[in-house]
């Protein structure tokens, strides 16, 4: 607990307290909040154990990179990104099979939502953090394949490496339009209904990912991507992403 919370806590207390006595008029002294406050050693020595004990958790190992991922290592595809959209589909499928006896048709995400490298080296929890510092949770989303072929079109005008699994294949032409989008080997067929995985952001229009509305449904699945990115790390000894062809562009 930093200085900051502590002050809003106090500060929370004081009006409850107020309003409790039927005090009328509350008036307060705006102090600066800067590296000019010292810490108060009893609070400090009071949270040392917990800090102590959450930093040993945060730097457990549970994986290793053998290189170092970026996401701006590829134009439309990253191995980082792949490795994300896949380890959503591994964990939550499962999930939303139990709850639905139906499975997820794909997976995407967003490349903003990429906020570190994975460094060469040993994985611990506190790299998914680093990853994944956002509170996002996946959602699948039953859309109709017109829906779908619009989610094609964003990916063609938006010329991001946005993660998407590999059950789609999706390639664009010289000039960037799209020549051709399979999901499962198969073309889209717009009268079908389709369940993709997401974040809560992207569904909500982050990144203006419209198609998401209207819908046939929503399911939540109370998953943070931070924690599937944890679980997935767990099932590997050595992580191996590669970009591929699922997302790519021709040059000729």
């Amino acid at each position: 607990m930093t200085i900051k919370h502590i002050l809003k806590l106090c500060l929370l207390l004081l009006i409850f307290s107020c309003a409790s006595s039927n005090v009328s008029k509350i008036e307060g002294k705006r102090i600066a909040i800067d590296d000019s406050l010292k810490a108060n050693q009893a609070i400090e020595d009071f949270i040392l154990p917990y800090r102590l004990h959450v930093n040993k958790n945060m730097d457990s190992i549970i994986s290793y990179a053998p290189e170092t991922y970026s996401k701006s290592d590829g134009e439309l595809n990253t191995a980082i990104g792949n490795l994300m959209a896949d380890a959503v589909y591994s964990e939550t499928n499962p999930v939303f099979n139990q709850r639905t006896q139906k499975n997820i048709d794909l997976v995407l995400l967003n490349h903003g939502g990429i906020r570190s490298i994975i460094s060469k080296g040993n994985i611990s929890i506190r790299t998914a953090y680093e990853i994944m510092p956002f509170e996002n949770s996946v959602v699948v989303v039953a859309i109709k394949g017109t829906q779908m072929n619009d989610m094609m079109e964003y990916l063609s005008k938006a010329k991001r490496a946005h993660p998407v699994s590999y059950q789609l294949q999706l390639t664009l032409d010289q000039n960037a339009a799209v020549k051709s989008a399979t999901v499962h080997g198969k073309p889209i067929d717009i009268n079908k209904t389709y369940y993709v995985a997401t974040n809560d952001y992207l569904y909500n229009g982050g990144d203006g990912m419209t198609f998401f509305h209207p819908n046939e449904g929503l399911y939540v699945l109370n998953y943070k991507i931070r924690d599937v990115l944890i679980d997935s790390f767990k099932k590997k000894d050595t992580l191996n992403p590669k970009q591929d062809q699922r997302f790519i562009k021709l040059e000729d």
